[in-house]
């Protein structure tokens, strides 16, 4: 007895000494949360002093939301602390909502105060900002003389079509060099005059309008380099698409080669003659869909010349074979559905299956190309469907009974089994015991 009670004292000072770690980490967390919120609180003045009240309405809102919930785990925090004793369960179910609450608040101020992080960087760093946009604009309006230059050599060589997405780039990018100095200029002036959100929003206004007058500049320069680069590729697609033609000529009486060889030949001649103002890329993109078109079709045409076609007929017989093996398999699990077990049952299913998938394909004349496939799923469908007969024949010869079960033959006459009798008391004994079954299981 003396151990019983020592046992029991153990487990009662254990389960007190986690009691008092659960809350001890319940009022850590409490005083880290309180202390974040205070913080965040101090920052927020900052903040909303440099940005403005509408960028900082959702960090006082989660501001305002934490401590709404930290009224309650405070109020948790005392029930743990007051004079009147608490169970066990009462003093973790506590500790643990404490916990959860300040771990939801710390998730919520670090989301909405992350949020805030790069504005107010920037807020604080404007004046150095302010002065990188300036130097930027001045780099940038050096290098527009450049890109005007290489405009007027692209307009030489290629045609408007094809300078559709940059001709117009170094008007616009000299239009946005100008709007981000003159945003510059409206930031610092409303600084100066304690307009902060104002003037952050002119400031993010001249910074997206630098970093768009680069991508437009950089464009020109980038263009006439793939310009080059497609017409060194179109070069190369026209001389392969003129072998590819010469190598189709043997196999041109077939039609769709002959269609696939005409649109090549169309795009070909259509290729802007030398001299002339060329798209090279709307160019390059059709001959190369024209030129794969082709080897597509030649290379399907050879592969079917390398490999002989599948007469019609030879499909048509697997498919009457696979249905007179389906019918017996059908016929004879369907007489002797109380001795026929899940595997013939499974094979006969997945036969059938296999059948109902191919009487698309066999409705009608079988196109050459799906001749094989359909050849191969009436051979798979009359394989399923001869394993699923011979394993119901293996399910119905272990069920019939012995002749000693029955006294030496059915009915007693006629020396046994044997015969025709012994066909008949099988086919009788599946189809009781099958009505039966089924009658047990309606």
């Amino acid at each position: 007895m003396a151990g019983i009670w020592g046992n029991r004292k153990k487990e009662r000072e254990a389960q007190a000494a986690q009691d008092a770690e659960e809350t001890r980490r319940a009022g850590a967390a409490l005083v880290a949360i309180d202390e974040r919120l205070r913080t965040t609180s101090d920052e927020l003045v900052y903040a909303e002093a440099e940005l403005g009240t509408d960028a900082v309405r959702p960090v006082r809102e989660a501001i305002e939301a934490v401590r709404q919930h930290l009224a309650e785990a405070f109020h948790l925090h005392q029930l743990n602390h007051d004079e009147i004793p608490d169970t066990s369960e009462e003093l973790r179910t506590r500790s643990a909502r404490i916990i959860q609450l300040c771990e939801w608040a710390e998730d919520l101020l670090d989301d909405r105060t992350e949020a805030l992080a790069a504005p107010i960087e920037r807020a604080r760093r404007a004046p150095e900002i302010v002065a990188g946009i300036r130097r930027d604009a001045e780099r940038l309006s050096a290098r527009l003389p450049q890109t005007k230059t290489t405009l007027e050599r692209l307009a030489a060589r290629y045609s408007s079509d094809a300078l559709r997405k940059v001709s117009g780039n170094h008007a616009e990018a000299e239009q946005l060099l100008n709007f981000a100095l003159h945003g510059a200029d409206i930031s610092e002036r409303r600084r100066e005059s304690g307009q902060r959100e104002q003037a952050n929003l002119a400031l993010e206004t001249a910074i997206e309008a630098i970093r768009r007058a680069t991508t437009l500049i950089d464009a020109v320069d980038s263009y006439e380099v793939e310009a080059l680069r497609a017409e060194s590729t179109l070069d190369a697609i026209v001389l392969d698409s003129r072998e590819d033609l010469a190598a189709a000529r043997d196999i041109a009486h077939v039609p769709d080669v002959a269609t696939a060889m005409s649109a090549l030949e169309r795009e070909l001649t259509a290729l802007t003659p030398a001299g002339s103002l060329a798209d090279p890329f709307s160019e390059l993109t059709r001959l190369r869909e024209a030129n794969a078109a082709l080897d597509v079709v030649v290379a399907r045409v050879r592969e079917r010349a390398a490999r002989p076609v599948i007469p019609e007929a030879h499909v048509r017989h697997a498919v009457e074979d696979a249905d007179r093996q389906l019918g017996v398999a059908r016929s004879v699990i369907s007489g002797h559905r109380g001795w026929i077990g899940a595997d013939a049952r499974t094979r006969l299913a997945e036969a059938e299956r296999i059948r109902l998938d191919l009487a698309t394909a066999v409705s009608g004349p079988i196109d050459e190309d799906d001749r094989e496939r359909a050849l191969a799923d009436a051979r798979r469908c009359g394989m399923l469907a001869a394993e699923a007969l011979q394993l119901a024949q293996r399910d119905i010869d272990s069920s019939r009974p012995r002749d000693d079960d029955w006294g030496g033959g059915w009915g007693g006459r006629g020396g046994g089994r044997g015969g025709g009798g012994d066909v008949m008391g099988g086919i009788l004994g599946g189809l009781v015991i099958g009505s039966i079954l089924d009658g047990i299981f309606d």
